[in-house]
């Protein structure tokens, strides 16, 4: 079975039911009920799959993740109340596949399609990292992120997200836009500059 076919048996997988919406799934968690894993499967699977598989490229690894972001999930609610459930799990399935890939390859040299992206998330890391170790608040951080890509062109914009959170390689990304591979990476680079000297603004 191709890759391909393996991700549409995933994704076309029928829902049990109607989701429901994330103010009453958080409610679940906060009320300790174990139905609130459920909702958030039928509801989140198919993204939180999605992220894990740019990353990971690989069935066992991905769904493996998506299932230890329902633990990570139920153990984080409370005593965190997320405002937007899906940026909330999203954000834990990429990092636990982050994790995954690099104790997969902590030995080896990374030949895979996140050989490049690597670098490029170290480097946003590093920024943030730096900007919090200068006692800057977490919210400042996430204004300057929120006003740095309100501040990009549509394109551009949707661009850098694709890469840097849904992890999708570039040459995905230019077939996205109709456009070559060069202009994207010329465009991840010009967003990449102008967040560096929103960070170095503030500093």
């Amino acid at each position: 079975m191709e890759d391909t076919d393996i991700i549409e048996l995933f994704l076309n997988r029928s829902e049990e039911e109607a989701t429901m919406e994330d103010t009453d799934i958080i409610e679940l968690f906060l009320n300790r009920s174990e139905e609130a894993i459920r909702q958030t499967d039928i509801k989140y699977s198919k993204l939180c799959f999605g992220i894990a598989w740019n990353i990971l490229l690989n069935k066992e690894d991905s769904e493996e993740c998506v299932n230890d972001t329902w633990l990570i999930t139920w153990n984080e609610i409370p005593p965190k109340i997320p405002k937007i459930l899906s940026a909330f799990v999203g954000k834990i399935t990429r990092n636990q596949a982050i994790d995954c890939l690099r104790r997969k390859n902590a030995f080896k040299r990374v030949d895979t399609h996140m050989a490049d992206i690597n670098g490029e998330l170290e480097r946003l890391e590093e920024t943030v990292q730096y900007s919090l170790e200068h006692n800057i608040k977490r919210q400042e951080i996430l204004d300057i992120l929120d006003e740095f890509l309100k501040g990009l062109k549509e394109e551009d914009r949707d661009i850098f997200v694709r890469r840097y959170w849904y992890m999708d390689d570039i040459k995905e990304i230019s077939r996205r836009h109709s456009v070559s591979e060069s202009k994207v990476k010329s465009s991840l680079f010009r967003s990449r500059k102008k967040l560096w000297k929103k960070a170095g603004d503030l500093l």
